[in-house]
């Protein structure tokens, strides 16, 4: 299917996606605080500045943006136009990301990852859910929490 607007129209919307504070951080982090957590955001001493830092509990949590990070999923597609540099993009994203993981887990944190397809259109019961996945583990031993699973269940107009 060719695009519904022109290249140049593309290339500013495309520009102007957020890559700090989106929706799902914010709905994450508005949750987190609600339980009593505190945390820092976007630490740059840190490898790939994590979105949420909870240094009581040497733990990050990364939000992960279903299309820049390819993950294969109801919310990614791989583009139709310019499929070559689509492709060397994304899957350099999915080898920083690969080397972020490994440096935080070298250095001591602890690491969460999730996922947009999580959180974006969730129900409030399954929001509640995810911040009890991450309040046990914060709470246990684990190094490594991740809700990679879509849900199914998506508000409904």
């Amino acid at each position: 299917m060719a695009d519904i607007v022109d290249p140049k129209t593309r290339s500013k919307m495309m520009s102007g996606i957020k890559g700090k504070n989106t929706k799902p951080e914010i709905v994450i982090r508005q949750r987190l605080h609600a339980r009593g957590y505190r945390f820092t955001l976007h630490r740059k001493d840190l490898p790939g500045s994590p979105d949420i830092v909870l240094p009581k509990y040497q733990a990050v949590v990364l939000i992960n943006g279903c299309f820049w990070h390819g993950h294969e999923c109801r919310l990614f597609k791989w583009p139709k136009t310019r499929p070559e540099f689509w492709r060397s993009k994304i899957e350099g994203n999915i080898r920083r990301d690969q080397q972020k993981l490994s440096d935080l887990k070298k250095m001591g944190w602890r690491v969460c990852l999730l996922w947009e397809c999580e959180i974006k259109g969730a129900r409030e019961e399954h929001l509640n859910e995810v911040i009890e996945n991450i309040s046990k583990w914060l709470s246990a031993e684990d190094s490594y929490l991740s809700i990679p699973h879509c849900r199914t269940q998506t508000i409904s107009n």
